[in-house]
């Protein structure tokens, strides 16, 4: 997990391993996003056990010197409070000392150290109390906050349960992904017996059966049997994909009519959903700029916090007494305490992460959705982004005597049969059409963003971009080509050698959301590019479709890259690809956005993945983002606001009017604080999400 090395996570025990297919979360170490790990079970097991323990201590410990009707007072009860007050103070305050000595071993002491600070001081004061009216019986009596101390600690300990269980329900979205595997599968045997397995006991490399209807329990490769997949809830593609032999399926599918045996290759963390999963977990673990912002606020209200306390201290000691100055310093140091202000952004965040989860959009980075305000570019690839990826041969020409149609089609096809490309789809799909054998060429090896290139026979082909005949000065009959582009189509050739034998161009169509994309990136200052490797003719009809402007085609992957440094000297750069070839351009721009769902390169370059292909999507976001802004900037005014107005109030500055604030009510006002601050972040909905 990311973030785990901050001093704050020294809160608790380390999580236990979870099996992915199981998705118990009860006892997940959660991180609370201001870096406190806190162990669910240990949690609530330190909040009853302190709870337990503050009830004797409230029935027999005076409140701030007075006796209450209900209290029980008798002759060494103040002993039997310093023994409970102890045992409360060591137990039920660990997870506080511990997190203040990890944030002081990084010298950088914050919400931890204060409130270690203030109980330290509460108990400290308490114990030399009863030592001093019990053993050598002072006069006036010296008032003790054991009281103050143990209510303290139990608020405390309650307002971290309660944001963990903010977070936790937050996070429900992975919940929802681990529902959707079976909890069984059907094992074969090597006799061929089928058995019925746990999920939890299926393992890589054994075979299962897939009857009709039924979820796919794990990745898998089709071993025999055909059928049509529903991958939606997985990926969100409405459509039923067509799968036979040798093909992948993804845990959590559900099989069409066909029943399918395959070889189980992804099971547990090794799995797509698993994958999913942890996306959102690195999302919620990973710092952003808002919260390191947060982190030095909380750090310079510590400072205030410790210098009004100390300020404050001194003023009563010398305009009153020791008792007297101590609870004015301890309320300081409580009221002050900068806990909503570490809450304020990781519970917004964790919010809508898991909403984002829910509609089909994967946060991998946070940094990403604090720069959409900032965006002045959206440079987008065109293939699989604006248009639907599934390319059609409209032309198809053979350019010598010695190789009819039907054959320049077959050595496309033999080129191309272990490609996943979308043009490279286009010519196997036209070859099945005409019921043409396929024998896979050899020595096959691709010329990153000019073809693909391997030997048929005994001859060595290629099926080339235009821009690999300019670069080899190949010739070619440019009207031809110029003709077919503006019609939309790319054109693919096949050369052998200094030859050029055929050609091939292939239309695509435009995704219904691509216009509205591009409107609402305009309507929101934002300037839409597209980047497409293909040629000039056919990059400027589909932008003019589309509604662009700017313009860049026969691109390299390289060239993608260059030209988002170059735009990122002008302002902010989103840019949505496929996450394939447009890899370093993910990695390169401020927010990375990959189209699709999957792919390794996508997992490991974008900064956002977008499960459905969907570009209305990239509305979702932007729209989710702005919200997600405005709940920060909400929470993080009302937890320095608060602190702002509290830190005064506690150090005494309306005392000439007769109004102090005691350790108490500053505790309850802290997590009343904490309380709203989880709750305006549980306000961000999916209504915020609107696509225009």
């Amino acid at each position: 997990m990311k973030g785990m090395d901050h001093a704050k996570m020294a809160m608790d025990q380390p999580a236990e391993h979870q099996d992915m297919s199981n998705m118990d979360m009860t006892h997940m170490d959660m991180d609370m996003g201001d870096g406190h790990m806190m162990h669910m079970g240990n949690l609530k097991r330190k909040f009853w056990v302190s709870l337990i323990l503050m009830i004797p201590v409230i029935l027999m410990s005076p409140m701030m010197g007075m006796t209450l009707p209900f209290q029980l007072i008798f002759p060494g009860s103040d002993w039997v409070v310093a023994i409970l007050g102890s045992v409360l103070f060591f137990y039920g305050g660990a997870p506080f000392f511990s997190g203040a000595k990890a944030e002081l071993q990084m010298k950088r002491p914050a919400m931890m150290t204060l409130i270690a600070m203030g109980i330290g001081v509460a108990y400290v004061y308490s114990i030399y109390a009863v030592i001093a009216n019990d053993l050598f019986h002072v006069t006036p009596v010296v008032n003790n906050f054991f009281w103050e101390l143990s209510t303290l600690i139990v608020i405390m300990l309650l307002g971290h349960w309660i944001e963990m269980n903010t977070v936790m329900n937050a996070g429900s979205a992975v919940d929802a992904l681990g529902k959707l595997l079976p909890q069984t599968a059907h094992v074969v045997d090597d006799q061929g017996n089928v058995t019925d397995v746990n999920l939890s006991d299926l393992q890589v490399g054994q075979t299962v059966v897939i009857r009709a209807g039924e979820q796919i329990p794990a990745d898998a490769t089709i071993v025999t049997g055909t059928s049509a997949v529903n991958e939606s809830l997985v990926t969100g593609e409405s459509k039923a994909v067509k799968k036979a032999s040798g093909d992948s399926l993804i845990g959590g599918a559900v099989n069409g009519t066909g029943t399918l045996t395959a070889t189980v290759t992804g099971t547990g963390d090794s799995g797509y959903l698993a994958q999913v999963m942890k996306l959102i977990s690195d999302a919620k673990n990973a710092k952003s700029k808002s919260e390191n912002l947060a982190d030095k606020v909380a750090g310079w209200l510590f400072y205030a916090a410790l210098f009004a306390g100390i300020l404050a201290f001194i003023v009563w000691l010398t305009v009153a007494d020791l008792t007297v100055a101590l609870p004015v310093a301890v309320a300081v140091f409580v009221i002050a305490c900068p806990h909503a202000l570490g809450l304020a952004v990781p519970l917004v965040v964790s919010r809508s992460t898991a909403l984002a989860a829910q509609n089909g959009l994967l946060i991998r980075n946070r940094n990403a959705m604090e720069q959409v305000n900032k965006l002045k570019f959206a440079l987008m690839d065109k293939t699989g982004t604006l248009t639907m990826g599934e390319f059609k041969v409209n032309h198809l020409v053979s350019l010598t005597p010695d190789l009819d149609e039907t054959v320049v089609l077959q050595h496309l096809a033999a080129l191309e049969s272990g490609s996943s490309h979308p043009l490279a789809t286009g010519i196997l799909t036209a070859a099945q059409a005409r019921n043409l054998t396929i024998t896979p060429a050899t020595d096959t090896h691709q010329e990153t963003g000019l073809g693909q290139f391997g030997t048929i026979g005994d001859t060595t082909y290629g099926v080339v971009s235009v821009n690999y005949l300019d670069q080899h000065h190949l010739d070619y009959d440019h009207d031809q080509f110029t003709k077919f582009a503006a019609e939309g189509n790319s054109i693919s050739y096949l050369v052998a050698g200094e030859q050029v034998l055929g050609l091939v161009a292939q239309g695509d169509q435009i995704k219904p959301a691509a216009k509205t994309l591009v409107a609402s990136l305009k309507r929101q200052g934002i300037t839409p590019v597209m980047l497409t490797g293909d040629n000039q003719e056919t990059a400027n009809k589909v932008a003019a479709s589309v509604g662009i402007t700017e313009v860049k085609a026969r691109l390299l992957p390289e060239d993608k890259e260059r030209l988002v440094k170059a735009y990122q000297q002008k302002g902010k750069v989103l840019f949505i690809g496929d996450g394939v070839n447009d890899a370093p351009s993910l990695a390169r721009a401020d927010v990375g956005m990959a189209i699709g769902s999957g792919t390794d390169v996508a997992i490991e370059s974008a900064d956002i993945i977008l499960v459905s292909s969907d570009p209305a999507d990239v509305i979702q976001f932007l729209d989710l983002a702005r919200a997600t802004q405005r709940k920060m900037t909400e929470n993080l005014w009302w937890g320095a606001g608060y602190n702002l107005i509290a830190i005064p109030l506690a150090a005494g500055v309306l005392a000439p009017i007769g109004f102090m604030l005691d350790p108490m009510v500053g505790a309850v006002i802290m997590s009343l604080s904490t309380i709203i601050v989880a709750i305006n972040a549980m306000t961000l909905k999916v209504k915020d999400v609107a696509v225009d």
